[in-house]
């Protein structure tokens, strides 16, 4: 093969090479414009979703109790209400109808939207028991509920555990609290002195204070094989107690040196270690530990922590 076929070859190849990397660039460019497009167009779409998700926390604000509502009614109270999500299936509920102030904490089945769509159904059921129906007592309003949330998902097995709660005064004007829990306990942080301890069993002790841990029904709200009557508690409680309803968002965090949950019982020390403290106080302080606890790891559930001091 004579040097002058050689370097023909050798031109072919550049020319054939010059050809197959403009037609390459031209590719990658003609993708790169494709999954720049694509991007944006998913950045759009995440957007739409993020507005309408934030229109829906909008509507789910809108349903809860406004702070002047709640300070009216109960001036030494807090709610810590910390959604994993925008929106929340947590949520807590007030209502004041003639002598008795109602308020309830509940954890709906999912969080975000699912359980944003569920606690809706919740808020308004809760309204209908007592505004539609009439019922006063915590456990029959569980129980009208509990058919209500169930005839709404029909098929499905969505509902929420509840913690209720109604306070009024009696004839001797002593103030009484009514509970119904569905899941949910009440706690009740009082002095060594006091009348519940003959009826309930302490859990907790700290110096002079106790904490009685009142349990709810081991049922939900909603679909339920073998379902009872919600049972009803009557306490008379004293200037100075205080309660607590919440959700298990906050014992299930988790966090610290091993990246556990929380549990039960060190939130029951923390509240007993913060009496001394006012209610907006306490919040501040369940929220920073909570946080501290936390440290990098995410939020797993909603929390909500309702705290009432008898004034």
């Amino acid at each position: 093969e004579s040097q002058q076929e050689t370097l023909v070859k050798l031109q072919e190849m550049n020319e054939l090479k010059d050809q197959i990397n403009t037609r390459l660039e031209r590719e990658v460019k003609e993708r790169t414009a494709e999954i720049n497009l694509q991007n944006e167009i998913l950045a759009e779409k995440n957007r739409e979703i993020t507005d309408s998700i934030n229109y829906a926390k909008g509507i789910q604000d809108a349903i809860l109790p406004p702070v002047e509502f709640r300070k009216k009614y109960l001036p030494e109270s807090f709610v810590l209400f910390k959604p994993k999500d925008i929106v929340s299936g947590d949520f807590y509920w007030m209502s004041k109808v003639e002598e008795r102030l109602y308020f309830a904490a509940a954890d709906c089945t999912g969080h975000g939207v699912p359980g944003a769509f569920v606690s809706i159904v919740g808020h308004n059921g809760l309204k209908r028991t007592i505004n539609e129906y009439k019922l006063k007592k915590c456990s029959e309003i569980l129980d009208k509920l509990a058919e209500l949330v169930e005839g709404s998902f029909d098929q499905r097995k969505d509902g929420m555990d509840m913690a209720l709660c109604s306070l009024y005064k009696n004839e001797h004007d002593q103030d009484i609290l009514e509970f119904s829990g569905a899941f949910n306990p009440l706690w009740v942080v009082t002095n060594l002195k006091s009348k519940l301890l003959e009826k309930y069993e302490s859990s907790m002790e700290l110096d002079d204070i106790v904490l009685i841990d009142i349990s709810g029904n081991r049922q939900p709200i909603g679909s339920f094989e073998n379902r009872e009557p919600f049972d009803n508690h009557i306490l008379q409680l004293e200037k100075g107690d205080t309660v607590y309803i919440f959700s298990d968002g906050y014992a299930d965090q988790f966090g610290g040196s091993k990246g556990k949950k929380l549990k039960y019982k060190p939130f029951k020390r923390l509240l007993l270690s913060i009496q001394d403290k006012k209610m907006e106080e306490q919040e501040k302080i369940l929220d920073s530990t909570i946080r501290d606890w936390r440290g990098d790891i995410e939020q797993i559930d909603d929390i909500i922590v309702f705290g009432v001091k008898i004034t």
